[in-house]
């Protein structure tokens, strides 16, 4: 993990198809799908060119109410994102952002250490099977 909290793993699929994966995984799981963005479609759709690039928005209220009860500026990320995108090599990457970095960003604390490590375990178990 980078400093600045992020992780990306390298996925064997496109992008769209890493996400369509992120999504029945996502729901299989009991996880809310809340929105996905095709960005580089909104670039197309204003004459702008851009590699493949698509976050998805997914949660689960029982774990982000628990975070923001320990502190509720942790709202600003949640729900949890994730982004499946093209690098200039070709190299499709899905990234998103590290539990603990999260905690340590928003001060959380013994009351949401449990949830943090559900939300650790569990992303790193669901981007791991949408790329592989």
């Amino acid at each position: 993990m980078a400093d600045d909290g992020l992780i990306s793993l390298v996925s064997k699929h496109s992008v769209a198809d890493t996400i369509d994966r992120l999504v029945q995984i996502a729901e299989t799981n009991g996880l809310t799908v809340f929105a996905r963005i095709d960005h580089a479609k909104n670039a197309k759709d204003a004459g702008l060119e851009l590699r493949p690039t698509q976050p998805l928005i997914f949660g689960n209220p029982k774990v982000g109410t628990d975070l923001m009860v320990d502190n509720q500026v942790s709202g600003l990320d949640l729900p949890y994102k994730t982004l499946a995108w093209e690098a200039a090599d070709g190299q499709v990457r899905l990234s998103y952002v590290a539990p603990d970095w999260l905690a340590g960003r928003h001060h959380l604390g013994a009351a949401s250490a449990q949830s943090v490590a559900a939300l650790k375990i569990g992303m790193g178990k669901i981007a791991a099977l949408a790329a592989s």
